[in-house]
């Protein structure tokens, strides 16, 4: 009686051995080259970037929070009176969620206006909650797509539901998706945030202080008074650290008014009317 022949999956459908240490290069490599023939797909040319912190809340979600806590019974314990304080400076943070939604939306609206054939200037988050989900909000109010980089981990991170199925991106390699972010982006706005958020704008100047990035890209500092509090500027420059210079790789704005001006006339100087950027 003959034995039944094993089947013997190529190795281009074999899970195992794509979920293996062996083919990490195999799988970063997908992190590019699928991203890469999406966006030629549709026609994408270049992004504005959002940064901002996931944990930012919108001002009806974060009022709504702090109304529940103040229903609460045990209004003397030493939790509730710091979750109560917490409440209460989200109800504050949530103005830049709010005016990421109506940036995200006038400039979305601007570039839908824009006689290019190509999709330009599409705003880009990283895909999850708070600012992220406040910029894609924003150009979905707009009528127009946006772009959403999500990344797997284990809390915070989901895809929002402003995204389409076809705009939101999966990432597991912080590297790529950091690469997507960069590579397509011609302007980068960078509101209040955390760890995330520092080291992906501190990755970014970085990259534009050693000229590995070269072409004209827009960096703007959303809200001066905010991070000028978590990051001492004058005192890198005091220290030799930084150089005076530096600090014109960035701009502050503290209105976003200030950041459309900015965000626009750079474009239209750059990369507009026969102009280009690269």
């Amino acid at each position: 009686m003959s034995k039944k022949k094993a089947q013997v999956l190529p190795a281009y459908n074999n899970s195992e051995f794509l979920n293996s240490a062996g083919a990490r290069e195999l799988r970063i490599l997908s992190e590019f080259i699928e991203p890469k023939l999406r966006f030629s797909k549709n026609k994408i040319v270049d992004t504005i970037v959002f940064f901002g912190s996931a944990r930012i809340k919108s001002e009806k979600e974060a009022k709504a929070k702090l109304r529940e806590l103040k229903k609460s019974e045990k209004k003397t314990s030493k939790k509730y009176i710091e979750e109560l304080a917490q409440a209460e400076r989200m109800v504050v943070m949530s103005r830049y969620y709010e005016d990421a939604v109506e940036l995200s939306r006038r400039l979305t609206e601007w570039s839908m206006q824009l006689s290019e054939d190509e999709k330009r200037f599409i705003v880009c988050s990283g895909g999850g909650p708070g600012i992220m989900e406040a910029a894609n909000k924003g150009a979905r109010i707009a009528g127009g797509d946006s772009i959403g980089l999500n990344i797997s981990i284990p809390f915070e991170q989901f895809g929002n539901k402003y995204l389409r199925p076809e705009s939101s991106f999966e990432f597991h390699y912080f590297f790529m998706r950091k690469f997507w972010f960069v590579y397509l982006a011609k302007a980068l706005i960078v509101f209040p945030g955390g760890f995330g958020t520092l080291d992906e704008f501190m990755e970014v100047i970085t990259l534009m202080q050693t000229e590995k990035i070269k072409k004209n890209m827009k960096v703007i500092i959303y809200d001066e008074k905010f991070w000028k509090q978590i990051i001492n500027f004058d005192n890198l420059i005091e220290f030799g650290t930084v150089s005076k210079k530096d600090m014109k790789l960035f701009d502050f704005c503290n209105s976003i008014d200030e950041v459309f001006t900015k965000v626009t006339g750079h474009f239209t100087k750059y990369y507009l009317n026969g102009t280009s950027g690269k």
